[in-house]
């Protein structure tokens, strides 16, 4: 306590001097000397003092009203001039030196202890929010792109589980230290998750607790089973890769069969289907784009009302249960497609000719 400090350096050589015609309580000393030392001028107001003996009695919680020799004499020389008689001279010179010393300044370890401190609170304030998280960490998924509304939208039951979460596509290209910026995002808005990357280029600066990288081909099948091998339960998939077509699609068919039933396989950045440049192509019904793919799964929602009795069901007809479509964004659900259809009755005509 600031009290005992100064009590213990008042030594017997050196007690103060009372004022002639003051007396003041050892607590009434020590809250003058602690509101001296804020930089406070405690106040009497109202209360009475009593005369005792030759002096008069100052209340203890308080210090004795200060007396200028003028209206406008500065308050410091009205501190002094009041005070310095209570605290001697060795103690007033002590307190000087207090009021002039700067607060001490942080250790480098302990400046950096606290900035980790302070950005982990500031990261938890928004854990909640998708979008401000993405803005956080810099990634383009919100301001470049508008993508997650959306993935907060279906990724929410999964906020506090703990699953698998894999983008393919860290970003940063091949540029020193540069990309991680969505694997951090989806690390703190799942705080129980394990996220994986995957990117041509070595990420492995990115790695940290619960955020681990691959080096991966996303146009090599066998490259993308070895790293899924490693990974394990595949929840949640999503494609930011190359953005070329053949790629995308390769890597569809590659890792959707690996998906959980009840996971969600996303894909990005669906706007180069159209662009020629980039693997694409001007005709909206090439099958061979990434959208002309990701159109053909609607239709096989639906197989089961298909009336041609030769048609076989895909893959992806039996496990594609939801199709999400938005602005350059598709995301799937992975589930068992088999609903059962009412055709049969509806359609009694046609089948009584079977």
């Amino acid at each position: 306590m600031l009290e005992e400090r100064f009590a213990s350096e008042v030594r017997a050589d050196d007690r103060p001097q009372r004022h002639p015609a003051t007396r003041v309580s050892s607590w009434g000393k020590a809250k003058v000397i602690t509101s001296l030392a804020f930089g406070q001028l405690p106040e009497c107001p109202g209360q009475e003092v009593k005369p005792s003996g030759g002096g008069r009695e100052t209340p203890s919680s308080c210090m004795p009203p200060i007396k200028g020799d003028s209206d406008d004499m500065p308050v410091y020389s009205a501190v002094a001039k009041t005070i310095k008689p209570l605290v001697g001279q060795k103690n007033w010179e002590h307190l000087r030196r207090l009021r002039r010393k700067p607060a001490p300044k942080l250790t480098a370890k302990a400046a950096a202890r606290q900035r980790k401190l302070d950005r982990a609170a500031e990261i938890a304030a928004i854990s909640h929010d998708l979008n401000e998280l993405a803005v956080y960490f810099k990634t383009d998924k919100w301001g470049g792109h508008r993508y997650t509304q959306h993935y907060q939208r279906h990724l929410q039951h999964l906020k506090n589980e703990s699953f698998n979460l894999v983008e393919i596509g860290i970003g940063g290209y091949n540029r020193a230290g540069q990309g991680g910026a969505s694997l951090r995002m989806w690390k703190h808005f799942f705080p129980n998750a394990q996220i994986f990357g995957i990117d041509i280029q070595d990420k492995s600066f990115v790695d940290e607790k619960r955020i681990t990288t691959f080096i991966g081909d996303q146009s090599d099948p066998t490259s993308l089973l070895d790293i899924a091998g490693r990974i394990g339960t595949l929840d949640v998939i999503i494609d930011d890769g190359s953005h070329r077509s053949p790629h995308v699609i390769t890597t569809f068919e590659t890792l959707f069969p690996l998906l959980r039933d009840g996971g969600i396989y996303a894909v990005e950045d669906t706007q180069t289907s159209y662009w020629p440049e980039w693997l694409g192509s001007e005709d909206l019904n090439d099958p061979n784009t990434t959208m002309g793919m990701l159109k053909g799964l609607v239709d096989g929602l639906n197989y089961e009302e298909f009336v041609d009795e030769e048609y076989r069901p895909s893959y992806t007809d039996l496990n594609v249960v939801g199709a999400h479509y938005y602005h350059n964004l598709v995301i799937l659900e992975k589930g068992k497609n088999a609903e059962g259809t009412n055709r049969r009755n509806i359609l009694k005509a046609r089948y009584a000719k079977v």
